[in-house]
């Protein structure tokens, strides 16, 4: 039990002896580097440890925006099928972009098949889109026949 012990402890020892040594910097190389930008950074230099891809030495391409590639607002998980500045958008139901892109709604209203309305009093979208009230009933408080 006790030469386990020692064992273990010699184990220990040289992992934290390993870690050490590997994170102090060399003679050869600075402390503390002082980057002011003036100093072009050479391409033999190797960008990270290990074998590097092709891939990541490509420059990366910008996002895939609809005003480019109007295609995109149509692939599934997509926020809608319209394109309103760059972005996609159902502009039936968006609400900076009801009906055609950049009419917003007021605070208290939302937006319906295209349309701004205030779902606490509208008898066709009575507390949400499409809830119509049955005839003679009116909407309050986004409730039908309320009182």
């Amino acid at each position: 039990m006790k030469a386990l012990n020692i064992v273990i402890m010699l184990a220990l020892l040289m992992a934290l002896t390993i870690t050490n040594l590997s994170a102090t910097p060399s003679d050869d190389e600075p402390l503390f580097v002082h980057n002011d930008g003036d100093e072009d950074r050479s391409q033999d230099e190797p960008t990270s440890v290990g074998f590097t891809s092709r891939f990541l030495s490509q420059k990366p391409r910008g996002p895939m925006t609809c005003d480019r590639y109007p295609r995109v607002c149509r692939a599934a998980g997509s926020a809608g099928p319209d394109c309103c500045k760059k972005r996609c958008v159902n502009v039936k139901t968006d609400w900076f972009n009801c009906g055609m892109c950049g009419k917003k709604c007021r605070y208290s209203e939302i937006c319906c098949k295209g349309k701004c309305v205030n779902p606490m009093s509208n008898r066709l979208h009575c507390g949400d889109c499409n809830n119509s009230c049955n005839k003679g009933s009116k909407c309050q408080y986004g409730m039908c026949s309320y009182a």
